[in-house]
């Protein structure tokens, strides 16, 4: 099989390997397709610098790379999986810049309504959505939520995922995405070139931070007396501390002004998958995809992360 090898620090090779085998409890996807995220890209980079004591100081401790898969189960290992070959499935699981991934845990059927390639779009940005909405924000029927950076791959599952929750919500995005955020359900969009959501005199349930470009005086001027800041995402141009500067900032702050801000790290697993399936299947959620590469064509498709910009998701055709 073709993967993706990540043997140093910005760069891939793609070479042939040998497929594997599936374990008890293991399945083997043939993978159709594959997204890039956030967290692949912070691992093609190796940054923040001071998480290489995790990601391997000088290359990568680990030569898999890629999470994100939807695809076809090839074989089924011993134990029980409820799947047989044949069944489409997507989930999380490393190693998913391949043609064959095993997958164990966080799986689940993929959506019918979904190509290959928008299921790829899903896991882990619709699990950071829902998880930072539902568990981390609280957000309840009734409720507004602001969510900034509304256009990325994150954003744009937010915006949708707040409406089925039975919120109104309201998008931080740039001039080219104002259109998209309302056809997702944003009933009001901020164009941040335009208009500053921190004078908008709004209050919000909850602040869905997606960029990390805003103060904290920012953020705290429209926050509801009783609502919750969820930090999800921050500035990945700081070699050293990436967004973690901006969220202990802002933790800090939230502390001090004795207000709500959360920081967490999307766990995904089998229920939420399923769940998102559900809200796919039901016409409520949809994944909105801007860039298509092919495998041969992977280390272009990271690069085009580069420049830090909200931006839809990017798929890969394996």
């Amino acid at each position: 099989m073709r993967a993706a090898v990540h043997a140093k620090y910005g760069s891939f090779d793609v070479a042939d390997m040998e497929t594997p085998k599936p374990g008890v409890g293991e399945l083997l996807v043939r993978v159709h397709a594959t997204s890039l995220n956030a967290v692949d890209w912070y691992g093609f980079k190796g940054r923040p610098y001071s998480a290489r004591p995790l990601m391997g100081m000088r290359k990568p401790k680990s030569e898999e790379a890629g999470t994100d898969f939807a695809g076809v189960v090839a074989a089924v290992g011993d134990g029980g999986t409820g799947f047989v070959p044949g069944d489409e499935v997507y989930g999380c699981q490393d190693g998913a810049f391949a043609e064959y991934v095993l997958a164990a845990n966080v799986v689940a059927r993929k959506p019918a309504n979904l190509s290959f390639e928008e299921a790829a779009a899903v896991p882990v940005a619709g699990v950071t959505a829902l998880q930072g909405l539902r568990d981390h924000g609280g957000l309840r029927p009734g409720q507004k939520v602001l969510v900034n950076g509304a256009a990325g791959g994150v954003g744009t599952f937010a915006v949708q995922i707040a409406r089925a929750l039975g919120a109104e919500a309201h998008a931080v995005c740039s001039t080219r995405n104002v259109e998209q955020a309302r056809e997702l359900g944003a009933t009001r969009v901020f164009d941040y070139t335009r208009e500053d959501f921190a004078r908008s005199g709004e209050r919000y349930d909850v602040l869905f931070d997606n960029a990390g470009n805003r103060s904290w005086r920012s953020m705290r001027a429209v926050l509801a007396s009783d609502g919750t800041v969820v930090l999800v995402g921050g500035p990945r141009e700081k070699r050293w501390l990436g967004p973690l500067g901006h969220i202990a900032r802002a933790k800090l702050a939230a502390t001090l002004y004795r207000r709500k801000a959360v920081f967490f790290i999307a766990k995904p697993n089998t229920d939420d998958l399923e769940a998102l399936r559900d809200l796919i299947e039901s016409g409520q959620v949809k994944p909105v995809i801007e860039h298509r590469y092919d495998l041969g064509q992977i280390v272009e498709a990271m690069r085009n992360l580069d420049d830090g910009h909200a931006r839809a998701k990017t798929v890969v055709t394996v």
